[in-house]
């Protein structure tokens, strides 16, 4: 589906009010969190972000300022990564993706608007792309509003968004593309996302050579990771252009797949995990031409990272973490109604 360009953005959930909590530092030590050992990896303290818990992907704003996506809903969120707290800015994009609260009979509530489940992101100049797992239910049924790739306006130094394009046959053109079919995407995409061997996407950046990188971290032919390059991400969601790709690449992850996707100075952060979360994550770092090279000396603790912020203006990159899962008052995070209870931690990163 193509969905034109709108400008302004919805209302709905968009900046705080003055009431909102204002942004606060975390002092929680990264030795709660992730651990660096001497050599590799330098860690800063954790910082704990409020509003959300399933960070999931990122894009910069400013050498400082973040725009975050949620697996487990439809809004993107503005974060100040050194004062973390509160969000400064947030929009549901539910009514621009054409998804709505289903109606019930009178008297009954309307069910939850579908979540698109949203896994990663990237920005190309002044547009910011979002893209869907593009798998089923982790019960294994078909869901449409997961096959979304889309984009909105972003300005350095405005936490604003403005909507441009949505395109939702991404899937069918990589089933149909013939340089892809000794991978099994088409019997992957028949499988609930974390069984062996099913379909799951949760990378994506921008290509030093244009276009950009998608990161399968479900599945993984050959205990390779798969990256496939789209290289006209902006008349696709623009125009409805079919989707062109040029060659995919399979990375030596130790049998990981992609959860985290990021280019930065020139070469790429790969975050690798299971596809079911079975093992812990890992971090590499890759030139875009030979294999991977393992960050050994970092270790994560209970921190799940699944989204990286890395302005180009820092010596150092942030993971965010995935905390849906982490109990808060005997509760999972995500299970929460109260959103100044939810949070998730994100971690700034020096190499070297």
């Amino acid at each position: 589906m193509f969905i034109g360009v709108l400008s302004g953005c919805s209302r709905e959930g968009a900046a705080l009010p003055p009431s909102a909590p204002a942004a606060v530092t975390s002092t929680v030590p990264a030795a709660s969190g992730a651990v660096a050992r001497e050599g590799g990896a330098r860690l800063g303290d954790a910082r704990t972000f409020i509003g959300t818990c399933d960070a999931s992907g990122a894009v910069p704003l400013s050498e400082s300022k973040l725009l975050v996506a949620d697996d487990e809903d439809n809004v993107l969120r503005v974060y100040d990564a050194d004062q973390a707290g509160a969000p400064l800015y947030k929009v549901d994009v539910s009514p621009w993706l054409g998804l709505g609260a289903e109606q019930r009979a009178p008297g009954k509530k309307p069910a939850k608007v579908p979540e698109t489940d949203i896994e990663a992101a990237t920005r190309l100049g002044d547009l910011a792309f979002w893209l869907t797992s593009h798998g089923r239910s982790s019960s294994g049924k078909f869901r449409p509003e997961r096959l979304r790739l889309f984009a909105t306006r972003v300005t350095d130094g405005r936490v604003e968004v403005d909507w441009v394009g949505s395109y939702d046959r991404l899937l069918s053109d990589l089933l149909s593309e013939p340089k892809l079919s000794r991978f099994g995407l088409a019997d992957a995409a028949e499988h609930a996302p974390k069984d062996p061997g099913g379909l799951n996407i949760e990378g994506m950046t921008a290509r030093l050579e244009g276009g950009v990188w998608i990161g399968f971290r479900n599945p993984v032919p050959e205990g390779r990771a798969l990256l496939v390059p789209l290289l006209n991400p902006e008349r696709v969601v623009s125009a409805g252009e079919k989707a062109m790709f040029g060659d995919a690449v399979s990375l030596d992850l130790n049998g990981l797949g992609v959860r985290s996707l990021s280019s930065w100075r020139g070469s790429y952060l790969i975050v690798a995990g299971h596809h079911d979360s079975a093992l812990g994550s890992a971090l590499y770092t890759w030139n875009g031409r030979d294999q991977p090279t393992r960050v050994e000396a970092l270790e994560f603790g209970d921190l799940n990272p699944e989204g990286v912020f890395s302005p180009e203006q820092r010596d150092a990159f942030m993971l965010l973490s995935d905390d849906g899962s982490r109990q808060v008052s005997g509760k999972e995070c995500k299970r929460l109604k109260e959103a100044e209870l939810k949070t998730f931690r994100g971690v700034w990163v020096t190499l070297g």
